[in-house]
Order: structure tokens, then C-alpha cells, then sequence
């Protein structure tokens, strides 16, 4: 994707990486209605060298804070997660049109990822006593600084909260550059650390258009970055943090494979494919994108899957009834039909949908196209929107190499009825960061999460991605 878009398919697109000093005007508007929620004035970079200075500060006093008062102060951000449920579940649906149940189901799982790392941050941080020559060796973990944030707008509240609470167990700051659209969700996060009893400035959002974000990145007290985003915005924040010597973690999307292999109970299969592709407007990075069918299956699945997908309702975000609400930006459906346009040119054939809708607001319907090859752009990008790209694959063998033929290595599935086959494709043969069997993929504080190749690099999550952003730092006394 050229780096001349005026905005890509998740929100975090860099232009250039200068700060200029001027005031534009941050819109939030409602996908679903096209009015707009409310404007912000961009900050200024005085400002934000301000916010960064207080932050440091607030860092340097919460690094010497114990285990149990970063606990209890991240036990009660829970706390004003579930008592706000439904106000925070409400933005985000007006800002990016995600289904009101789906919205509510965010804003819990943030509220369990902060019990989870409440509860169990202490013992992953622990120091390691090992056995030297030295007196007494250990490898002990400390925090870093002031992690930057670059963040997207379709999971607006779960993708800083699956960063930014474990950052700040391990005794981190945090400064989030959220996507411009969903500037309310941002605000209202910060309040909601401010509201838990976290020092005023430890986590602070600036407000900033996303082609402006490299002088902070440059600031000293800045001491590693995290981003979600596309692969041209990762590389470009790659190579500026890599000439900083600072710390980067990259998720970049992908463009999942299902493998249905010929031994797939199809009615639960079919049902997990649907589910993961519409999820969230089909706008998730780990969301299923080209489902891969052995041919003895092709025919039976390819039936079942399109009248699943027919069933399902698009329409207001907030009436219960619907499945999906719009895309998030107009611009992204453009993009999005203009990859299924191309693809059907290249001969890829139309199932279902695949016409913009009349009307207001930017909705775009469940659309399936088969005879997808290599090539055409729905088997070699990533489709953030609801359309699936079925291919027709020989056999199992052929089904694995297609599954793998991409630049992307996010999240991968099989489905089949031997469970020790399907263990060892996803162990062995399938090339992803996260690859489930018989279920679709998702992600879990529990769980490492990230991905391989183009797909981007280091964890979130789980004891690996609390430990990301610590210096691990060996102590030998003699």
C-alpha cells in the first residue's frame, strides 16, 4: 500500500515522520450516520514535549512502586471498566460502528486482561536466581521508560489496554497516539486510568495526526514504541526507532488462511469461518480471510458458508438484531471494494454481495468470491471488511503450501476430525504466530500474541509480552 494514502485500512498511516507546528482539527465521525460525533484541536509540539516531560516523571516515581500498588491500582481500572460498561461500549459503536454486544464484549475482555496481569504480573516478574560461580547471580527485570503507543481505531479500546496494562505492571509509563478517529475512546481511556488511582501523568494520550508522530519518536525521554498498523506504517516506524537504537514491537495484520481439510465436521466448521470473518465488520487483523478447502469438501462447504453469510444482518450498530454495522471509515470501504473490484477482473467469481449499498453511512455487505488464485489482491492483501476469498485447494498438501503462500504470518487455522493431525499442521506446518485448531483465532491474555514475516515481530500478552518492554538485566556478585 502506497504511503501516499490519505489514510489506511486501520488508521495508523505516517505520510512522513516530521512534527510541524501546526493546529489541524481531529474529526470523529459516525460511520453509521455520517455526522460528526465532535472535533479536536491537534496538539502542538510544546505541548506534547510537556506531556512527555510529566510523564517521565511519573515514571520515575512509579518504577520504585511496589508489585501490590501496581496491582490494586490496575485491579480497580476493572473496576471502572465494568461500572462504565455500557457508557465506554457506546463510543466506541458512534465512533467505528462496531455492534453495541460486540462493543460491550471489548470493554469486558479489557476489564479481564487487567485481572489477569493484576494477578499474575508479580510472578512473571520475578528475579531468577541462577547458579554461577559468582556469589549470588540473578536476572532481575526492570522497566524501560515511556513506551509510545500507536494504535488503530478497530478494537479502540482492547488494543491499548492489551499493551498498555502489562507495560504498566512491569513499572512502565505510557503515551498513546491513538487513530485519529476515535479520538473520544482515547480521552476516555486516559480517564479511565486517571480515575483507578494511577499517578495523573503515567498513561497520557496526545492527540496528533498520525504523519506527525516522528518527533516524539525522536524525543530522548521516548524509550521504545509499539504499534498496529499496516506494513508500510511499520516499516517506516521500524527504521526510525532502529536508527534511535530504541525498542519496537509490530503488529501489521495479516491475511489468515482456514484450512478445511476432508475429514471437517463442515457445520461447526462453517460456523467458526462465518463468525471470524464478519467479527467486528471483518475488520480485525486476525480475522479469517481466505478459507482454503480440500476439493472432496469444496462444493458441500462453499453451500453451507454462502447461505450462513446470507443470514446474517447489517444495520445500525446499535440495534441488537444486527450482526454488522459499518466499516469504520468511508475510505476504507472504498479500498475494500476496490480490491474486490480487481479481484473479480483477475477472474475471481461473486458468490455474494459486493456492491456498495445506497444510502447513508458506510456499509459494506457480507461478499464471498471463489476461484480466488494467487495474484489477485483477495489472496495476496489483507481484506479488512467482510469478504471471504474461497480457494480450492487438491489436498492437504497443496491446502498447507497455499495456506503459507502469502507475505503475512499473523493467524492460521485447520479444521479436521484428528486432533493429532491437526496439532502437528499447526505446530509444524503452518507458518503463523498463532494457529488454532478446529476454532477460530483470537486473541488471550493468557496467550503470546503477534506474528511472523510481514505479519510483524515481538509479543503482546502473557508472560512473554509482559516481558517486552523490561530490561532484562543480569546481577553478578562476586
Amino acid at each position: 500500500m502506497s504511503l501516499t494514502r490519505e489514510i489506511d485500512q486501520k488508521g495508523t498511516f505516517f505520510k512522513g515522520l516530521s512534527l510541524r507546528r501546526g493546529s489541524a482539527m481531529l474529526k470523529s465521525i459516525n460511520p453509521a450516520t455520517e455526522e460528526e460525533i465532535n472535533s479536536y484541536q491537534e496538539m502542538k509540539l510544546e505541548e506534547i514535549e510537556r506531556i512527555v516531560s510529566s510523564a517521565d516523571q511519573a515514571f520515575l516515581e512509579w518504577r520504585r512502586s511496589s508489585f501490590s500498588t501496581r496491582s490494586l491500582r490496575i485491579k480497580r481500572a476493572a473496576e471502572v471498566l465494568r461500572t462504565k460498561a455500557e457508557d465506554e461500549a457506546r463510543l466506541v459503536s458512534r465512533e467505528m460502528g462496531k455492534p453495541i454486544a460486540q462493543s460491550r464484549s471489548e470493554i469486558e475482555k479489557c476489564a479481564w486482561a487487567c485481572d489477569y496481569f493484576a494477578d499474575q504480573g508479580e510472578g512473571f516478574l520475578q528475579d531468577q536466581i541462577i547458579e554461577t560461580d559468582a556469589a549470588r547471580s540473578l536476572v532481575t527485570f526492570q522497566p524501560l521508560g515511556l513506551i509510545l503507543a500507536i494504535m488503530p481505531w478497530n478494537f479502540p479500546y482492547w488494543q491499548v489496554f492489551r499493551f498498555a496494562v502489562p507495560a504498566l505492571m512491569a513499572g512502565n509509563a505510557v503515551l498513546l497516539k491513538h487513530a485519529s478517529n476515535v479520538c473520544g475512546c482515547a480521552l476516555a481511556i486516559e480517564a479511565i486510568f486517571r480515575e483507578a488511582g494511577f499517578p495523573e501523568n503515567l498513561f497520557r494520550t496526545i492527540l496528533l495526526s498520525s504523519d506527525k508522530i516522528g518527533r516524539v519518536l525522536e524525543l530522548d525521554k521516548t524509550r521504545a514504541v509499539t504499534l498496529t498498523g499496516n506494513v508500510e506504517a511499520g516499516k517506516t516506524v521500524a527504521s526510525k526507532a532502529g536508527s534511535l537504537i530504541k525498542k519496537t514491537i509490530l503488529e501489521l495484520g495479516g491475511s489468515d488462511p482456514y484450512v478445511v481439510l476432508g475429514d471437517a465436521d463442515l457445520e461447526p466448521a462453517v460456523e467458526a469461518c462465518v463468525t471470524s470473518r464478519l467479527i467486528n465488520g471483518g475488520q480485525s487483523c486476525i480475522a479469517a480471510k481466505r478459507f482454503i478447502i480440500v476439493k472432496e469438501r469444496y462444493d458441500d462447504f462453499r453451500d453451507r458458508f454462502v447461505e450462513t453469510m446470507k443470514k446474517k444482518k447489517m444495520g445500525d450498530p446499535f440495534d441488537e438484531a444486527n450482526d454488522l454495522g459499518p466499516q469504520a471509515l468511508d475510505s476504507s470501504r472504498r479500498h475494500l471494494h476496490d480490491q474486490v473490484r480487481r479481484s473479480l477482473e483477475k477472474g475471481a467469481g461473486l458468490l455474494l454481495g459486493g456492491e456498495i449499498p445506497e444510502g447513508k453511512g458506510a456499509f459494506y455487505p457480507p461478499t464471498v468470491l471463489e476461484n480466488v488464485k494467487k495474484g489477485m489482491l483477495a489472496f495476496e492483501e489483507e481484506i479488512f471488511g467482510p469478504v471471504a476469498a474461497l480457494i480450492k485447494a487438491e489436498d492437504e498438501t497443496e491446502a498447507i503450501r497455499l495456506a503459507n503462500d502469502s507475505n503475512f504470518g499473523l493467524g492460521a487455522a485447520v479444521f479436521t476430525s484428528d486432533l493429532k493431525k491437526g496439532e502437528r499442521i499447526a505446530r509444524e506446518d503452518l507458518t503463523a504466530g498463532n494457529c488454532f485448531v478446529n476454532a477460530f483465532v483470537k486473541s488471550d491474555p493468557r496467550l503470546p500474541f503477534g506474528g511472523v514475516k510481514e505479519s510483524g515481530f515481538g509479543r503482546e500478552l502473557s508472560q512473554t509480552g509482559l516481558r517486552e518492554f523490561v530490561n532484562i538485566k543480569t546481577v553478578y556478585i562476586k
